[in-house]
């Protein structure tokens, strides 16, 4: 089914705020991200696992792991200005979920990119942070392409 028609007014404007500050795309993406993370750390860790053991995970993504990609993949011009943690938080799940209603990658494309894109130990939390944060920067690069430019 498309979903498109649930952003059409967004589509009418086209701005990167527009996109970046909507809460109601914010709150749709935060399940998006919520549940692409919790698989793909699921993937990882069995693929990784010497034991083959299946692991299952339900973790959710820190605001800080989205803060930091936010910044690092330099689309704070997506955010509002004077943008706190949550918002730009709340920023990288609006868009992620601007991508994924405008057809541009499906769920399972997200999933497998931060699959490719995950390293290190994931049980060790700083480690898991760290490197979530690149797999996050390095989603928030590749889906900037998807993105209006102004």
């Amino acid at each position: 089914m498309d979903y498109e028609f649930l952003i059409s007014d967004l589509n009418h404007c086209k701005t990167r705020k527009a996109i970046g500050t909507d809460k109601g795309l914010a709150k749709i993406g935060d399940g998006i991200v919520n549940l692409a993370y919790s698989v793909a750390k699921s993937i990882f860790l069995t693929k990784n696992n010497l034991n083959e053991n299946i692991i299952r995970t339900g973790k959710k993504v820190s605001k800080k792991i989205l803060e930091i990609a936010l910044k690092n993949a330099n689309m704070k011009n997506f955010a509002k200005n004077r943008a706190d943690a949550h918002d730009l938080a709340d920023t990288v799940e609006a868009l992620i979920a601007y991508v994924w209603f405008s057809d541009k990658m499906t769920l399972k494309e997200i999933i497998n990119f931060l699959v490719e894109n995950l390293s290190g130990d994931l049980n060790d939390r700083n480690e898991e942070i760290k490197n979530a944060t690149i797999a996050f920067t390095d989603l928030l690069i590749y889906i900037k392409q998807f993105l209006p430019e102004k």
